[in-house]
């Protein structure tokens, strides 16, 4: 048997006639840039995560660029955020010419350690990008209360989390401004690139609007420099496709999740969740000795597994020059030799979990892992 980390062939051909027409209708009305099929999404995806505004844009990255450009942020300025992430998060920041500002994350959760932000706080900080990481809604509560005290603004980074939610509210609708991502091996996935932004506030509504599409609202009329950075039809209208099977593929990662946590629990370490949170497990992520070993065992068993992520971002060669030492990101520095993703998709059949529990369970018990 031969299991991928994500299928995403195996989704297509289960939605493929919808995915099929609403290509076609795309390019039967030439809709390729706006237009209907676009705006239908973004009210759409709005109603979904119960918020005012969504701006479609050409990425995940575009999208925290943007959201930190009509926030101000630019040179002389520092931007808080968390250790370990895909580096999208922290090249957004420095993309606008911030210094971006590391904080640790905790152990169990693997997002931000809320009690470290505070120490990271000086006079330029500007804001605060937390990532609800692997589709785990972070600490919002107490990080909107240090914003505050602060006077900082929040960017959620939600590009893992399409559905997650935090004491009830979608992630994405509690900081000033949300970003999300449909790489297609989100939960929410484009078939290429795409993005949005959201947000309740009006005025910041007007502001990302523009700066997506050169600083204008009306053709030809430019208010201001901006970016080239829009969501295209084809995208737009294969993601309203598939929005209305997320809560259902999320629920199924739900259940794997479980299935997975309850086979494995006795072997080694398996994710935490918030009580006051629904994590829609984007990746399911455990934690083992010899890791690599591991991996590479199960990939001779025909089980792919992944690494979310190798090196914590502070330690990349891009960020070098910051001259960070392992002890300054303790928890980040010791997750990256131990943590694991398995297999995990919204048409994964419970065959395949079973298959990657008892191979999972074996090796680490005839090896003595």
């Amino acid at each position: 048997m031969n299991i991928p980390l994500i299928d995403l062939k195996k989704q297509y051909l289960y939605i493929k006639e919808e995915i099929d027409n609403a290509i076609q209708n795309v390019i039967s009305d030439a809709a390729f840039i706006g237009g209907k099929y676009v705006n239908t999404f973004e009210q759409n995806f709005a109603k979904y995560i119960g918020i005012k505004h969504c701006i479609g844009v050409g990425n995940g990255t575009d999208a925290l660029f943007i959201a930190l450009k009509v926030l101000g942020v630019g040179h002389g300025d520092e931007i808080i955020t968390v250790a370990n992430s895909f580096i999208a998060t922290s090249e957004a920041i420095t993309m606008t010419g911030a210094s971006v500002v590391f904080v640790d994350c905790e152990e169990q959760f693997f997002n931000i350690d809320v009690n470290l932000i505070e120490n990271a706080i000086t006079e330029k900080t500007k804001a605060i990008i937390p990532v609800h990481l692997y589709g785990q809604p972070a600490e919002m509560d107490t990080i909107m209360d240090i914003a505050r005290k602060y006077n900082l603004f929040v960017i959620e980074d939600a590009a893992q989390a399409h559905g997650a939610e935090y004491k009830g509210c979608k992630v994405g609708t509690i900081g000033d401004l949300a970003c999300f991502s449909f790489f297609p091996s989100k939960n929410l996935g484009a078939y290429g690139d795409s993005g949005v932004i959201v947000t309740n506030n009006d005025n910041l509504a007007k502001k990302v609007r523009m700066f997506a599409n050169h600083g204008r609202i009306e053709k030809y009329i430019h208010e201001f420099e901006g970016v080239n950075s829009r969501l295209d039809g084809l995208q737009a209208a294969i993601l309203d496709v598939k929005l209305k099977y997320l809560d259902k593929w999320n629920q199924r990662r739900i259940k794997i999740a479980g299935m997975y946590s309850e086979g494995l629990k006795e072997t080694l370490m398996t994710p935490y969740e918030l009580p006051y949170a629904k994590h829609v497990y984007h990746l399911y992520v455990v934690r083992t000795r010899n890791r690599d070993k591991v991996k590479s065992m199960l990939q001779e068993r025909g089980i792919l597994a992944g690494i979310h992520y190798p090196i914590p971002l502070p330690f990349l060669k891009a960020y070098s020059y910051l001259g960070h030492k392992p002890e300054d990101f303790p928890v980040a520095y010791a997750l990256k030799d131990e943590i694991l993703s398995l297999p995990i998709y919204g048409d994964m059949p419970d065959e395949e979990v079973n298959y990657v529990v008892e191979n999972l369970k074996n090796i680490l018990k005839k090896h003595m892992i």
